[in-house]
């Protein structure tokens, strides 16, 4: 596993926490069969973030199916997930490639998948899930992909929440001549293939996925979740200039002098502790029509 990716995860799950919306996902509870377990299925998992969101909120027992494409990633959330519970107070046993977790108000089995999500052809990995979720994927696949994938849940009348999808607007202060660009190349950046069914909804992603379910016969609700990183944030910020100034030097080579100076320029921001950085996201829920 690529230690940077890893490092990411652990970095930015306080700043996911802070921005997803606690309103939708009290409405998604509320679509849910509150006399009988949970079934779901969390998407491109990585080490687990999402479920450790939920896992509390869904006063119920649930069984969790955690797909990701890395075997790293998956034992690094069965540990993530043992060291959250212990220091809850829960009962947590690891089995393999799943964990239980249980206490007074939590019973919770989370199963591991490695699995490839570029196509979703499998309906098996779908059967039987009442709950549909994931966290920062929908922004990396395609629309023929949201559209399978709202088509797979409304075949099992299942319930869909995804959270902290990007939606192409940010800032930075203080301002420097060169956000703009940076800004645009980021975003064509993020169209690109990220080998999820071809190119990348990006910053659309929300309002694609909002119309395939809407499509597909959901109600769908959406709320901004945006980042507003403060000057104290400074790993996250470090971390997010890097990353748009690589993938903006990817799309315009040609304007790598250009770039690396911005980047230079606005982590002298951050190290001088005046920088704030406002990254623009959505959270998605859509209800089934059994549940309208």
């Amino acid at each position: 596993m690529d230690d940077s990716l890893a490092h990411w995860l652990r970095l930015r799950e306080a700043s996911d926490v802070s921005a997803r919306s606690e309103a939708l996902t009290r409405d998604i509870a509320a679509t849910l069969s509150a006399d009988e377990p949970l079934y779901a299925l969390d998407l491109a998992t990585g080490a687990g973030s999402n479920i450790r969101y939920l896992a509390e909120r869904f006063q119920r027992q649930q069984h969790w199916l955690a797909v990701d494409h890395s075997t790293e990633l998956l034992a690094d959330l069965l540990e993530r997930m043992h060291a959250w519970g212990t220091t809850r107070g829960y009962d947590v046993r690891i089995d393999g490639n799943a964990c239980k977790i249980r206490g007074p108000r939590l019973d919770c089995h989370i199963e591991t998948l490695q699995l490839d999500l570029g196509v979703l052809s499998d309906r098996v990995l779908f059967s039987g899930r009442q709950l549909v979720t994931a966290s920062a994927l929908l922004d990396l696949v395609s629309e023929s992909w949201l559209r399978a994938l709202a088509t797979h849940c409304r075949a099992e009348g299942a319930s869909a929440l995804f959270t902290i999808s990007y939606n192409g607007r940010s800032s930075c202060e203080p301002r420097e001549p060169e956000d703009d660009l940076v800004l645009d190349l980021f975003n064509r950046h993020q169209r690109t293939d990220k080998g999820l069914g071809g190119p990348a909804a990006g910053p659309d992603a929300a309002e694609t996925a909002a119309r395939c379910f809407a499509e597909a016969g959901f109600q769908v609700h959406r709320v901004a979740s945006d980042w507003d990183l403060a000057p104290l944030d400074q790993d996250m910020q470090r971390v997010l200039i890097d990353g748009w100034a690589n993938a903006a030097t990817e799309v315009a080579p040609r304007r790598a002098r250009t770039i690396a100076a911005w980047r230079d320029r606005r982590l002298a921001h951050v190290d001088a502790g005046r920088s704030r950085v406002l990254v623009g996201h959505d959270d998605l829920a859509a209800w089934p029509p059994r549940t309208l």
